[in-house]
């Protein structure tokens, strides 16, 4: 089955082709860094991650450019009030560039956490000014921008195809506007791509127009563009980016080269609170850092990957603790796997059990991601390889080829693919549990002594011991097992 995608530009789902054959090169709008990151961040950019990660396991060479936005994003639903940088600044009383380095290394100390993988190239807005000048003046030569008391805005009645991926019409966007239509523009639609800066407005640049600074929006076409060139393959953002953001990036940049922008565009769907959408009018938006005091980032992640990427995430206390004993089930068998693998090392070679079908788990789990990225499904074929093999495990010695195909599928689709299965799995994923998998492994090996020498009312206290603390132990003839219950 080929890799197909949902494009959200022709609202369909479609077989993924690159451009250029062998090569992807792929753009994701980052943050605007004037506070911490939220869960809405972790849910679209582990999103993208396991794109970035399956397109690369497929063997694409795969070039990822996330953008920084540390210029020129407005309040407001319109774009047109105050820069986020700048009143973040006035509140912490610290220079908008403070305010950005800032929140950038706490936006990556967060990425990192979750195991995303870095972006191949991580542009910022405020770098390049000259790019973003150039594509206005040519959309100016070209009749598609025009100049006013020195800004310059984008005139959409100039470009037919404006409302493509939003499949809004310019009435339906003209009449929903909820402010009135400057004298400084021609209609109400038209969007900024440069701003006149006032005298209080710090981040400024010369331009032709006068001093200044960039729009939202032409940002990311100029650093887009200069990366990954006039075309190409993949633009990715959350839902909430569709309109206008994308839709005004694609209309300039398509006026500016007369060439199409962006093969496929995929929108990851938005998260709620307790069935209530995330904002700070509610006061229900979960900071990533407060998440990670009661949960490991790796439940987080694994939270996340539960639902599709084009579904909404429900963020609650339960959905995570469900999450954490759900993960914990999983590295359980994977331990137990390859605590057997080094066991059967140390030991003669084993026949045993050999009733797995490891290729049709393999099989099953490419069909699920090659279905636009279907990572729910994939978890579930996991979860029902992890029975299989616990069902194993518990009847008698399983073979070595067996034990070392199934820690590989694990390892290959948990670990390389979804990011959520490490090649060295601690005992714990609560942040409030230290005891780590060798303490516990030292404490079952000193009952085996007790054991050994009929120790036997030692060897249940330590047993007893250590179910109250959420480990159970398994005693088979090849060996003792654990496992976290809780």
């Amino acid at each position: 089955m080929p890799l197909t995608l949902y494009n959200t530009l022709t609202r369909q789902k479609e077989e993924f082709k690159p451009i250029r054959e062998g090569y992807v090169g792929m753009y994701v709008c980052g943050p605007t860094v004037y506070g911490h990151s939220h869960i809405g961040h972790a849910k679209s950019y582990v999103s993208f991650d396991i794109i970035v990660r399956y397109l690369r396991y497929l063997g694409y060479k795969l070039t990822y450019v996330q953008n920084i936005t540390d210029v020129g994003n407005l309040l407001g639903d319109t774009n047109e009030g105050e820069d986020r940088l700048l009143r973040q600044g006035r509140l912490e009383q610290k220079h908008p560039m403070e305010i950005a380095e800032s929140y950038t290394k706490s936006y990556f100390d967060d990425m990192d956490a979750l195991g995303i993988a870095r972006p191949d190239i991580s542009p910022r807005a405020t770098g390049h000014i000259i790019e973003q000048i150039e594509i206005i003046k040519l959309l100016i030569k070209k009749g598609f921008a025009y100049e006013s008391n020195g800004s310059v805005y984008f005139d959409v009645s100039k470009d037919k195809e404006y409302g493509k991926l939003s499949g809004r019409s310019t009435e339906e966007t003209e009449s929903g506007t909820r402010v009135e239509v400057k004298s400084e523009k021609r209609h109400p639609n038209d969007f900024a791509l440069w701003k006149f800066a006032q005298p209080e407005h710090i981040m400024r640049w010369p331009s032709p127009w006068g001093i200044g600074f960039p729009g939202w929006h032409v940002e990311c076409s100029a650093m887009s563009m200069k990366y990954l060139g006039e075309s190409f393959d993949i633009h990715g953002g959350g839902m909430d980016n569709q309109f206008p953001h994308h839709e005004c990036e694609i209309a300039q940049s398509e006026c500016a080269t007369g060439k199409q922008f962006v093969k496929y565009w995929i929108h990851n769907n938005l998260v709620t609170v307790g069935g209530q959408k995330m904002s700070k009018s509610l006061g229900n938006v979960i900071m990533l850092k407060d998440a990670f005091k009661k949960y490991s980032p790796l439940v987080v992640r694994f939270f996340i990957l539960q639902s599709h990427y084009r579904s909404t995430l429900d963020f609650t206390n339960e959905a995570l603790e469900g999450a954490s004993k759900g993960l914990e089930k999983l590295h359980n068998t994977v331990r137990n796997v390859r605590m057997e693998i080094a066991r059967q090392s140390n030991a003669a070679p084993a026949g045993g059990n050999t009733s797995i079908d490891i290729a049709k788990f393999k099989n099953l789990m490419l069909e699920a991601m090659n279905d636009d990225f279907n990572t729910a499904q994939v978890l579930a074929l996991l979860f029902d390889l992890s029975r299989d093999v616990n069902t194993l495990l518990g009847g008698g010695t399983v073979s070595s080829n067996v034990l070392n195909d199934v820690n590989a599928l694990f390892t290959e689709i948990g670990g390389t693919v979804l990011g959520i299965i490490p090649e060295q799995i601690d005992s714990g994923l609560s942040t409030n549990n230290s005891m780590d998998a060798d303490l516990i492994q030292l404490i079952i090996e000193l009952r085996a002594e007790a054991r050994t020498q009929k120790l036997w009312s030692m060897s249940d206290q330590i047993r007893d011991g250590l179910t109250k603390m959420g480990i159970a132990l398994e005693d088979k003839k090849e060996g003792t097992t654990w496992r976290r219950t809780r």
